[in-house]
């Protein structure tokens, strides 16, 4: 991120060609329109030129901050869209890129182990509502429209979630 923040092209280039796959299949899960997606995916990398400066090591991997941006992008997109224009979960759509995934890294990093213990203490609806918001892409309103629930109750059950994981993370 250093050599982006310096202006490198050649490194930005390395790292649309390691995390692009992913992250279009990132915004394309929550858009479900390809071409809604690669305008968004196009917006990441705009921003991730732009913003390279502000990328804080000590607070996420590289993968995790772009995933982060590519995610709220496509929110952002699809609440641009209004309430009535929700499109329905994408389920058996395959992108196969051939590149190491976000999984993969997290697990060589060693912090995979820990988040899965961490989510494991969890009960077992907060457990999933934060598998499905966060390593899924599902938006909030999708989310409490799939399960039937209010979107408060959601966000409340997320929150609360998301302030366990973190105690025991820092622990």
């Amino acid at each position: 991120m250093a050599r982006i923040a310096a202006g490198e092209r050649a490194a930005l280039r390395q790292l649309y060609e390691a995390t692009s796959a992913k992250l279009f299949a990132v915004c394309l899960r929550i858009l479900s329109d390809r071409e809604e997606s690669e305008d968004v995916l196009q917006e990441v990398y705009v921003t991730v030129w732009r913003r390279a400066d502000r990328y804080d090591a000590s607070r996420a991997s590289v993968m995790t901050w772009v995933s982060t941006i590519a995610r709220n992008r496509a929110i952002d997109r699809l609440r641009a869209r209004g309430p009535l224009a929700y499109a329905d979960q994408v389920e058996d759509l395959e992108i196969p890129d051939g590149a190491v995934g976000a999984e993969t890294l997290l697990v060589a990093a060693g912090e995979a182990g820990r988040l899965h213990d961490c989510l494991a203490e969890l009960d077992e609806r907060t457990a999933r509502v934060i598998r499905t918001a966060f390593f899924e892409g599902v938006a909030y309103e999708a989310l409490a429209r799939r399960l039937e629930t209010p979107l408060g109750t959601v966000k409340s059950w997320i929150r609360r979630g998301l302030a366990k994981l973190r105690g025991c993370l820092e622990r």
